[in-house]
């Protein structure tokens, strides 16, 4: 029997094939990913149990078409639907198709992608649909991963759904117009992937993987778009320290402690390469500065030897592209690096009204301490470690704060 982490994982994964199924023999995109999350749920209490069945994505895929069936006909139009329902739904619509039928799970994992980032869609609800529907990512996820509050965030998955409801299921013919926020939402599930924002684990290797193989997918679409190659190269070169960022038992190891003998070097080398060609062809976007600055950090051969003029430079250069908090939160770093604790805190505290959350203190505990203030820096690790919700995260930072003493 497998455990409930492998179930996990092998649920996630199989969510977008599964409403991609739905999707395309029956429409309702709406009732579809209801019926979906409810047969992930039900997989979820019945095979830690029973057992995974032989046929995992049909035993879904069963389940789900069931669970919309019944939703349909309780609709007010019950007639009319389930007339076009069995217009379209063959005799054997609950039975699982043989492997030569089936539409490839890249088709139908892409086809979800660009539907749920549609023109008529704001940005913000697109990447949230996206996250649900591809990323498999429950709402109080989503909500993290924006940093909004659940309730907001439920309100805004419920107006998207509603908004693509009808839409016709498969790739739009003017796609490329969707890259930006096809862009962000892969970004977004990636790092969700990469440090899980809640739970047990540390990191969640089947969403990290998801974006990586959907953005190898973009790419081989678009080779040119300089944007996609760098969010590729910055996955790549990011994920290729997974193995170095967690010890035996499953602690956060931070990116100067880590054993740099354990990163990838295929990854980083393509990642290099990847970011060097895009960088060439002209004025970097935000993606390509981002993949820039991981690859300074995987060239460096040791924390000390890591060139963090070169990187506040990019900070700059990002910063003026991103004025963001998260991004002149990371510039702060560097520019403690370069020019001491003091001024990298003088550039925290201006964030202290835009940023919430645990990695603003977080940063201000490390900066305190390398400033020499141990007091200030455990009461700014006891805060951050009060806030988080990722247990590897908490742990590392009350560690931090013990070694300090009283």
């Amino acid at each position: 029997m497998r455990s409930t982490p492998e179930i996990e994982d092998l649920l996630r994964g199989s969510a977008p094939q599964v409403l991609g199924a739905l999707v395309r023999r029956y429409g309702h995109f709406d009732a579809a990913e209801d019926a979906v999350q409810e047969a992930l749920l039900a997989a979820a209490g019945q095979w830690p149990e029973a057992g995974v069945p032989g046929n995992p994505l049909g035993w879904l895929i069963k389940v789900a078409s069931r669970r919309l069936t019944d939703a349909l006909r309780s609709d007010q139009d019950r007639r009319r639907r389930e007339e076009r329902a069995a217009a379209l739904t063959p005799r054997d619509a609950f039975k699982v198709p043989p492997p030569g039928e089936r539409a490839p799970r890249e088709d139908d994992t892409l086809s979800l992608l660009f539907l749920c980032c549609q023109p008529d869609l704001s940005p913000p609800a697109q990447i949230a649909l996206t996250l649900r529907a591809v990323g498999g990512l429950t709402t109080a996820e989503v909500a993290r991963a924006c940093l909004v509050p659940e309730t907001t965030m439920a309100q805004r998955v419920s107006r998207a759904k509603q908004k693509v409801r009808g839409v016709r299921f498969g790739r739009p013919d003017r796609w490329e117009q969707r890259l930006p926020s096809v862009r962000q939402t892969l970004y977004l599930i990636f790092n969700e992937g990469y440090t899980a924002t809640s739970g047990v684990t540390l990191q969640r290797r089947d969403l990290a993987g998801e974006a990586v193989r959907l953005t190898r997918t973009v790419h081989r679409l678009l080779p040119g778009d300089c944007e996609v190659t760098g969010l590729l190269a910055l996955m790549l070169l990011t994920d290729a320290r997974r193995e170095a960022r967690s010890g035996p038992h499953g602690e956060l190891i931070p990116l100067d402690e880590q054993d740099r003998d354990l990163w990838d070097r295929a990854a980083i080398e393509e990642g290099v390469a990847l970011i060097t060609r895009a960088l060439s062809r002209g004025r970097p976007g935000p993606f390509q500065l981002r993949a820039a600055i991981a690859a300074v950090h995987d060239e460096a051969p040791s924390p000390e030897a890591t060139d963090w003029a070169e990187i506040l430079g990019l900070y700059d250069v990002l910063v003026g592209l991103v004025p963001g908090p998260v991004e002149r939160l990371n510039r702060a770093v560097a520019v403690a690096m370069v020019h001491g604790p003091r001024a990298g805190l003088t550039e925290v505290d201006s964030l202290a009204d835009e940023l919430k959350g645990h990695r603003l203190d977080a940063v201000r505990g490390h900066l305190l301490e390398r400033a020499g203030e141990p007091q200030a820096a455990r009461a700014a690790y006891e805060s951050a470690a009060a806030q988080t919700l990722s247990l590897p995260e908490q742990r590392h930072l009350l560690s931090r704060a013990a070694r300090l003493g009283d």
